[in-house]
């Protein structure tokens, strides 16, 4: 019985372990707006139309990006990744790194509001 809650502890100490690298790694990284104008070609055709409206999974107001708090898009965009509730968005997160994220984000952040999801301005 005592090796049972013994091998518990272990487990439980090495998840939190892994946790911990995890966010470690992931605070490390920072974003590039330069880098992330390169990466935002999949937003542009939801995130780059004014008053854009999609009706998948329901009726979804499409935020423009630009101007938006970067820690905030980050949060985002982890959470899409994770289980925020929006599949096209997890399909398109899914593939994205730490890296890739924080890029996408500062690009955004560095944008002002009334900025199109255009790289090319």
């Amino acid at each position: 019985m005592n090796k049972f809650v013994g091998k518990n502890v272990v487990i439980a100490a090495l998840s939190v372990l892994a946790g911990y690298t995890a966010g470690a790694q992931a605070a490390d990284v920072v974003g590039n707006a330069k880098a992330g104008q390169g990466k935002v070609a999949m937003c542009i055709g939801c995130h780059g139309i004014p008053e854009y409206r999609t009706v998948y999974p329901e009726v979804y107001r499409v935020p423009m990006l630009g101007g938006q708090n970067q820690q905030y898009l980050e949060n985002a965009l982890h959470g899409y990744k994770g289980d925020r509730h929006f599949e096209t968005m997890h399909a398109i997160t899914a593939s994205l790194s730490d890296q890739d994220i924080a890029d996408i984000a500062a690009y955004y952040a560095a944008q002002n509001s009334s900025s199109k999801s255009n790289p090319d301005k």
